[in-house]
């Protein structure tokens, strides 16, 4: 049995209010290249994970862009020792069990109202920054497979710059993928594509 997210009364506003507040005491400037038309979609949204801070950023980016209910997969393991992520939002996946079936039908549940939000770390485990070789799980598969037409996948990219400041510059760059029609090398193949163009980006600003 899965752990379902909830949205506590307290627990999830406060989830909200400490990712602005945190992002931006760590962070010197935060910039979003973004532009996106979510209000009538539910959103699957996939992104590089690299680190802690990610669930942050992404959190960000929902309230300054998109203005979904926020959902996340996370490891059970994780997820009971972490418990009030439960209740910001998170549910349970564990891998190499039969429940995994059940939070990816769970999850594709969720991106049945257009009111949602659901993230997915389709490399299944924290990389590097400096991985910039991606190999999705099939996972991803199943939910996008579930929902052809009524959903709109997004891709995020979060990269992290210093340059000359003592704070980083965080860079969240988020596209639409024109087609999820194709199979689970298609997405990964498209992703890649446009992380490619998000590092070609980031080396611009240093020049």
């Amino acid at each position: 049995m899965i752990m379902k997210a909830k949205h506590h009364f307290i627990i999830y506003p406060f989830f909200k209010r400490y990712a602005l507040h945190i992002v931006k005491r760590h962070f010197g400037r935060v910039q979003i290249h973004a532009t996106l038309e979510s209000e009538d979609y539910p959103v699957l949204l996939i992104a590089n994970h690299i680190s802690w801070w990610d669930g942050f950023w992404l959190m960000v980016l929902n309230l300054k862009v998109l203005h979904k209910k926020f959902h996340f997969m996370m490891l059970e393991e994780q997820l009971r020792k972490h418990w009030y992520f439960n209740y910001a939002g998170g549910f349970s996946v564990s891998k190499n069990s039969r429940s995994i079936v059940e939070s990816l039908d769970y999850a594709s549940g969720l991106l049945k109202n257009k009111d949602n939000l659901v993230i997915v770390f389709p490399q299944g485990r924290i990389n590097s920054l400096y991985n910039q070789h991606f190999s999705f799980e099939k996972g991803i598969e199943r939910i996008v497979s579930k929902n052809h037409g009524k959903l709109k996948v997004i891709m995020v990219a979060n990269l992290v710059d210093y340059f000359s400041s003592a704070k980083p510059l965080l860079s969240i760059y988020a596209k639409e993928m024109n087609d999820i029609t194709g199979g689970i090398e298609s997405l990964q193949k498209s992703y890649q594509n446009f992380y490619n163009d998000c590092i070609q980006q980031q080396k611009a600003k240093g020049e």
